[in-house]
């Protein structure tokens, strides 16, 4: 049975994380639901793993481009190096959209940690199906070489915003987005870049907690499996997200997080 729990979890892990409903907020109503699902920091750890994997694999052409341009725009001389200037300044605005949340996550982390609760989980589903209908009918026109710094900074305080426990960090970036007139396509894309930066930080600044208070042996079969589970939906979720964002049918999320919000509050009271 704990087998079966933590593959259960790698699976709401992997379908929820790129979707805008929230994957820490649907673990946190799955752990409270059934109350013997417990983990640990070091389970979430992993299955967050494997979800980075997941989008890695989907955008690594990208990722390879975008670095091999970055420095091949450093080091090239002369007029040949202009044909490398997009890709440069695209991770430059990676880098910058990244700062707020990095700043925020850096000094209030374990605060929002300690705050959280299902029911916030419920409020901030709520406000998530709120920022979905808002942008229904969006359909801006810049590409990623017409993203500006300033598109950048408030994007990247859009992704901030996803501290707040229930927030998801893939919607509230993808509004912010939206809202700064990036065509959909445009918006998915660089909503998905921006998830790397904020991960990896994450993923690494973990491995410290796991070396500290080590890993139960009995339990990384468990764990491992769970984490392939979280990549293989992850993978296949992304899809469904892609072609839900270009048909301008995001607002569909808004109704599953006021059902899912509204169960909460009422079950949870």
């Amino acid at each position: 049975m704990e087998f079966i729990k933590y593959v259960i979890l790698g699976i709401i892990q992997g379908i929820t994380e790129p979707l805008p409903i929230s994957s820490s907020g649907h673990l946190l109503i799955i752990r409270e639901l059934f109350n013997n699902m417990s983990t640990d920091l070091n389970f979430e750890i992993i299955v967050n793993f494997g979800s980075l994997l997941a989008i890695f694999l989907i955008f690594w052409k990208d990722i390879v481009r975008l670095v091999t341009n970055f420095f091949k725009y450093i080091f090239t001389k002369g007029k040949e190096k202009e044909k490398y200037f997009h890709d440069f300044k695209y991770c430059l605005l990676i880098v910058i959209g990244s700062i707020p949340v990095g700043i925020m996550g850096l000094l209030f982390k374990d605060q929002v940690e300690a705050a959280a609760s299902v029911r916030k989980v419920g409020i901030a589903l709520y406000i998530t199906a709120i920022a979905l209908f808002i942008v229904r009918n969006a359909k801006g026109t810049k590409k990623d070489q017409d993203i500006t710094y300033k598109d950048a900074i408030l994007i990247g305080l859009f992704q901030t915003i996803a501290l707040f426990p229930g927030l998801s960090r893939s919607g509230m970036t993808l509004v912010g987005c939206l809202l700064c007139g990036l065509s959909r396509a445009t918006s998915l894309r660089y909503t998905f870049m921006l998830y790397f930066p904020v991960s990896i930080a994450s993923f690494g600044l973990s491995i410290f907690d796991i070396a500290q208070t080590g890993m139960d042996s009995s339990l990384i079969l468990s764990y491992g499996f769970a984490a392939i589970m979280a990549f293989i939906f992850t993978y296949l979720t992304y899809g469904w997200l892609s072609n839900m964002v270009k048909n301008g049918k995001l607002w569909k999320f808004s109704i599953y997080c006021i059902i899912v919000a509204t169960f909460v509050l009422i079950y949870f009271r």
